[in-house]
């Protein structure tokens, strides 16, 4: 995987195309060239970012063991072009940090992590449902036959249609987990309804307090703050304050799911917040240590705008332009992660690691049966009252009666 990074070419695009543009190799595309390619509507850059997400999660799958949790983790983002007037698609939209509108797109990602790794698989652009939010119309030259004309169809759906599109074009794609992780901006009933009986995952969200939303708990039917207030909590300072396995309405029916309570460290040890889950066989504990996987995307965001210039390094006004560039920063950071996993984890080195655990096992495993024969003959010597000779002689008895490759052990150590 990383021998692409010893390639120049790959090191300028993991900094910026700026960088690439001036190597004075001619192999090097033009600017220009670059700009057409990027801009045309007839290439499925999603498609690529799935494939190539694939294979570094089958590669990423051998390092570890078959029970480990892989989670899909999805969450949306503001792509801020506040100071663009003429982007194809531009809309008004909502900022939850600033609590103002901005003029740019909704980004929803889609990731993968396995708890040490984490990968933006699939991604959308959203620009406004409402016809009147939308800055700039679409551009009436796109051939309607094209992927981009589909890609820009996207652009205007409900994020809960497209958040089902992205996990069915990833499952399809041969990308697997088992559990979908939400912050409470998704945590839709119907949503996670649908998630469980199309796609077959479970699902662990936040949940936030609504006054629409029923749980159904002993006959009777409450809010999420009025169960909490029934609920007995646990005494002193726990983190975990109550967890129940209650029945959420959706549309006219029932779901079991599994409610947990947990301190809200962030403003006040009075506050809580709320996690809800549709595998009712978790723990509490379990729960909390998978929906702390989801904090990866976070970081993801972070990184990409700020270290990758994912929303300023091209001023591109066509949305085909500005949707390939965010595939290209995002194949960079899968890049980036590839080597960060390459350089930390002991496992990337292959058989010699497997080898190297095959020999500390047998070093405890020698240590063991070494203490076990030195415990045995202190109490032959001490309970029988019997003599070096006749211990030897009864332990080699022993000896000739266990399988050989434990006598060929315990010769080594011998």
């Amino acid at each position: 995987m990383t021998s692409f990074l010893s390639d120049y070419r790959w090191a300028a695009c993991l900094s910026n195309f700026y960088r690439l543009l001036r190597n004075p190799d001619p192999d090097t595309p033009k600017k220009d060239t670059v700009y057409r390619f990027l801009a045309s509507p007839r290439f499925n850059w999603r498609r690529l970012l799935l494939m190539t997400s694939l294979a570094i999660t089958q590669w990423l799958q051998t390092l570890v063991s078959e029970d480990r949790e892989a989670v899909f983790v999805i969450d949306d983002s503001l792509y801020d072009r506040s100071r663009s007037k003429k982007v194809e698609l531009l809309a008004r939209v909502y900022d939850h940090v600033a609590h103002a509108y901005r003029r740019g797109f909704r980004l929803i990602t889609l990731g993968w992590s396995d708890g040490s790794t984490f990968l933006p698989v699939a991604f959308s652009l959203l620009s406004s449902e409402q016809a009147k939010n939308r800055l700039r119309p679409v551009d009436a030259r796109i051939d309607k036959r094209t992927i981009g004309y589909r890609r820009r169809q996207e652009s205007w759906q409900k994020s809960p249609d497209v958040v089902l599109q992205l996990l069915q074009e990833a499952q399809a794609a041969g990308l697997k987990a088992r559990y979908g992780l939400f912050d409470s901006g998704f945590a839709f009933p119907r949503l996670l309804r649908q998630i469980v009986e199309e796609r077959h995952w479970h699902v662990i969200a936040m949940v936030k307090a609504m006054k629409t939303v029923k749980y159904t708990f002993a006959g009777k039917r409450y809010t999420l703050t009025e169960l909490y207030t029934h609920l007995k909590k646990r005494p002193g300072k726990a983190k975990v304050l109550a967890s129940v396995a209650v029945l959420r309405e959706t549309e006219a029916r029932t779901q079991p799911v599994q409610l947990v309570f947990v301190r809200d460290r962030r403003r006040s040890t009075k506050k809580w917040l709320a996690l809800i889950t549709t595998d009712t066989t978790l723990t509490s504990d379990e729960v909390i240590r998978l929906y702390g996987k989801r904090w990866d995307i976070e970081v993801f965001f972070k990184t990409a705008k700020s270290v990758l210039n994912l929303v300023h390094e091209f001023p591109g006004r066509s949305y085909d332009h500005v949707f390939a560039h965010t595939t290209i920063v995002f194949l960079r950071y899968q890049l980036l992660a590839v080597a960060a996993r390459d350089a930390t984890d002991p496992r990337t080195i292959g058989t010699l690691f497997w080898a190297m655990c095959d020999e500390v096992a047998d070093l405890r495993f020698v240590e063991a049966w070494h203490i076990l024969i030195e415990a045995l003959r202190e109490a032959l010597s001490v309970e029988l009252r019997l003599s070096d000779t006749q211990i030897d002689r009864l332990l080699s008895v022993f000896f000739a009666k266990i399988p050989a490759s434990l006598r060929h052990k315990l010769a080594i150590s011998a």
